[in-house]
């Protein structure tokens, strides 16, 4: 299949999926919603690791040093889509409420090519943050309504660059963009009802940088480090709140709105990476990130109350194996485990918010081409600490769609 009729196919797929791609938590109304990591469907299999990766046959847009790594005559284009099931459990209420939700879509579309020999760039769609919640709860005379819905994305574009065998740098810029919004709607016994709804837009732009050592010893064994930093960023964007009188034709009112440059901040990010490999079948990561939420505020705007952080961080342990990278179906076939455990940046009153969780993968190669298909499953666990309050339980089959084309020497042959 032709690249120009691959990249059609997926545009379509993406307003598809786009459509009905929702997470749906009530762990998303705290903040930007629910973070997300980039990592791509195959190292999602790995527990999420990948800041010492650097295979040169997949992008890594968790590390931009990475993009140096593709060969020159390469083009790469990677697509994923996920299916979540949550099943949660209300410990705050007796007897206990029991539910579940379903969510998903597409999870995100980049694409990587060489620059020289020494060079590579990426371009793609990542998300940022999603939310999605909807739940209610008696008050004195009446009845609150809770909602949310949106979420950041970032475009970005990248770079990575040989210094020296061995030794790679990167960057990438993002455009952030999006809309996260949260609605409280108060019905009183008497009849009058209230809509109040909390817009955070933001419109800017976010850097990371990456580095990458690896160093093979004798002919089968590499060790490679890598190492990733995002600095602190006052966000730019608007935020506001109006009011619906919802049994009037009265214009909303306008309770507030404010800028957000010097009244909201994303942290710095911290990242480390250090992998094992062997013969280029075996791979073995482990991973660890921070990111001081506790630093940082949300601007707090009236009839919605001060969101706390804490800090962020998350460590996680990935391995895949491929029997034989040159042999038949079977021998090509790649198998991943990997496992994770973490603290949230949310605070739910004066609880922090921790997650863990197992993932198990295959790459299954294509026929007639270096195309894989990444199919993965995932199990995590979040509930708030030391007051469970609500306990969630995740599953999820995320597919990935992994197209690796000689495209530059084909066009020189034409």
């Amino acid at each position: 299949m032709k690249i120009n009729k691959l990249i059609a196919v997926c545009a379509l797929a993406a307003c598809v999926f786009s459509a009905s791609a929702q997470i749906s938590s009530p762990y998303s109304k705290f903040g930007y919603g629910l973070l997300n990591d980039n990592a791509t469907s195959a190292q999602s299999q790995m527990g999420g690791v990948g800041y010492a990766m650097n295979s040169g046959r997949q992008i890594n847009v968790m590390n931009p040093a990475s993009y140096a790594a593709i060969d020159s005559l390469t083009f790469l284009f990677d697509m994923g889509v996920d299916f979540t099931s949550i099943k949660s459990t209300d410990t705050g209420i007796q007897p206990q409420v029991k539910e579940q939700r379903y969510g998903g879509g597409l999870d995100y579309m980049t694409l990587q090519v060489p620059i020289g020999h020494r060079f590579g760039a990426s371009l793609g769609l990542l998300p940022y943050s999603s939310v999605g919640y909807s739940f209610g709860s008696e008050i004195k005379n009446g009845l609150n309504t809770r909602q949310g819905s949106g979420g950041l994305n970032q475009l970005y574009l990248g770079f990575g660059a040989r210094i020296i065998d061995g030794l790679n740098v990167g960057a990438n810029i993002s455009y952030m963009f999006g809309n996260v919004v949260n609605d409280v709607y108060v019905a009183t016994d008497n009849g009058s009802s209230s809509l109040f709804e909390h817009v955070t837009e933001v419109r800017d732009y976010h850097l990371q940088f990456g580095l990458q050592y690896h160093r093979t010893f004798g002919s089968d064994h590499t060790v490679g480090l890598g190492l990733v930093y995002s600095p602190k960023k006052s966000l730019l964007g608007h935020a506001w709140v109006v009011k619906y009188d919802m049994q009037a034709d009265e214009v909303p009112d306008t309770l507030a709105r404010e800028k957000l440059n010097g009244n909201a901040y994303l942290p710095e990010t911290w990242g480390g990476g250090l992998s094992y490999s062997w013969r280029k079948r075996l791979l073995v990561e482990a991973d660890f990130t921070y990111q001081p939420w506790s630093k940082v505020s949300m601007l707090k705007l009236p009839a919605f109350e001060t969101t706390k952080f804490a800090d962020r961080w998350k460590a996680a342990f990935g391995a895949q194996y491929t029997h034989n990278p040159r042999g038949n179906y079977l021998g090509r076939l790649t198998t991943r485990i990997g496992g994770f455990y973490g603290r949230d940046y949310m605070m739910v009153g004066a609880n922090k918010v921790n997650e863990y969780g197992l993932t198990v993968g295959f790459g299954l190669p294509t026929l007639s081409s270096k195309t894989i298909i990444n199919i993965g499953f995932e199990w995590k666990h979040r509930q708030a600490s030391p007051n469970p309050m609500l306990k969630e339980n995740y599953f999820s089959v995320k597919l990935g769609v992994n197209f690796n084309e000689l495209w530059f020497f084909q066009n020189k042959i034409k």
